[in-house]
């Protein structure tokens, strides 16, 4: 007879203490043409990281995006073609992408070839001269993603609660109409280029294997010959949350609903700040939160529930976001707000926040080290006229919150009064259940 054996029960280790937030050496010149230089010292491998945040608010959506798409795609002195390879050449390439507060040009290259790189960035934002081949090309292809994007509930949800959010303001639409990107033509691009591309107000950051001077150096012998007689736009600031009824968008058939919260949230330099980050951290912010642990592992209602702060220029705020089988969609939803009311009235446990801190903390490190990651973090701060020291006093301001404050911010912003609430589902199945919980308005 064999004698069963009972694994016995390990108790995990305490975690240890959190380390002292340790910033990088850095320095900052701004050019005579406006352009602020921002150089990092992370010596981990021999590359260096660049990021150029140049301000684009308030442009045509489908022109912004275009222009984007296209800016890489030749110059008056290099074809899209010789631009890949010049960058090859040095272990690099570059990248565009635009969003409502910004165009971004990225990229990376081995540190011989940091000159090189920043040649060929002035080289296009001094001379991209658009062909009309690339142009077509490439409104196609953004056509067809935007297309493929337009059939996802994730995108369609997002586009209803961006709407819903926002009203008038310039960030309730971010994604074009194909028959906008389609009636975009090269002379179009020109003219906003030679408008909105320019050097005032961006900033231009390396992240590497450098020296922070050297770096400044080489960024403005590449780059102060980039002028621009163009000015910022600015965007006016996003409006306050209007709660009301809970918007139902119709998608006929779909087996599953996409759940969409959106709740006030602050600016990184609020002091509400980091106890409202312990506290979506403690709702769903991080995978022991309480609402994953409820819809997820106690209940399976959905996979991976998630809520986080996102801040833009003009405003910031709290989006949750589940996707739900469709027969529970209205029971999915009465635990969100459950798990929203209850944080809201009841302060958390000590254990609980602590643990939250230990993440909130941790990441912070995370996100500092690797060079691409620094790189964004750095950049995400200077466009909303932060740098790397506010690090230190956002990760004081952390360890030093009280149970007291996070139930306070909890009360504050995620009361579910609060909150603007958007369903993507089948409307025929899921209206009844929904109805029950609150009121429901059908797009």
């Amino acid at each position: 007879m064999t004698a069963t054996v009972e694994p016995a029960q390990r108790t995990l280790p305490p975690l240890g203490p959190t380390r002292k937030l340790k910033l990088p050496k850095q320095a900052e010149r701004t050019l005579a043409n406006g352009l602020t230089v921002i150089a990092v010292r992370r010596p981990a491998v021999p590359l260096v990281e660049l990021r150029l945040w140049v301000p684009f608010g308030r442009t045509h959506l489908a022109r912004g995006a275009m222009l984007a798409q296209t800016i890489l795609s030749g110059t008056e002195t290099h074809t899209a073609t010789q631009i890949a390879a010049e960058l090859q050449k040095v272990g690099g390439g570059l990248a565009a992408g635009v969003d409502p507060d910004r165009l971004m040009l990225s990229g990376a290259s081995l540190v011989s070839g940091l000159g090189r790189m920043l040649e060929l960035l002035a080289d296009v934002l001094t001379g991209a001269t658009y062909p009309g081949d690339w142009v077509e090309t490439e409104r196609d292809r953004l056509v067809d993603r935007i297309q493929v994007a337009q059939s996802q509930p994730g995108h369609l949800a997002r586009t209803a609660l961006l709407k819903r959010i926002y009203g008038r303001h310039p960030y309730a639409v971010q994604t074009p109409e194909p028959d906008q990107v389609r009636a975009v033509r090269p002379p179009v691009l020109r003219r906003l280029h030679a408008e909105r591309v320019h050097p005032a107000g961006a900033v231009l950051v390396l992240v590497g294997d450098v020296h922070p001077d050297r770096a400044l150096d080489a960024a403005e012998q590449a780059l102060s010959g980039w002028k621009g007689d163009g000015q910022a736009v600015e965007l006016p600031p996003a409006p306050a949350l209007e709660p009301g009824p809970l918007l139902l968008v119709d998608r006929p058939g779909s087996v599953q609903s996409s759940l969409r919260v959106a709740l006030p949230a602050v600016p990184r330099t609020h002091p509400d700040h980091a106890a409202l980050q312990l506290a979506n951290l403690i709702f769903g912010g991080y995978f022991s939160s309480r609402w994953v642990e409820n819809i997820r592992e106690d209940k399976g209602y959905t996979y991976g529930p998630h809520s986080l702060v996102e801040h833009s220029v003009a405003g910031s705020v709290l989006v949750a976001a589940a996707e739900v089988a469709t027969e529970v969609t209205g029971p999915a939803l009465l635990e969100t707000m459950y798990e929203l009311g209850r944080l809201a009235s009841l302060p958390p446990k000590e254990e609980e926040l602590e643990q939250a801190r230990q993440y909130a903390l941790g990441t912070l490190q995370l996100g500092m080290s690797t060079q691409a990651g620094l790189a964004a973090l750095v950049s995400a701060y200077a466009g909303s006229d932060l740098r790397l020291d506010f690090l230190a006093e956002h990760a004081a301001r952390l360890a030093k919150a009280t149970v007291g404050d996070v139930a306070e911010a909890a009360a504050r912003y995620l009361a579910p009064a609060n909150a603007v609430t958007v369903v993507l589902g089948d409307a025929e199945r899921i209206a009844p259940s929904l109805a029950a919980l609150t009121s429901v308005e059908t797009a």
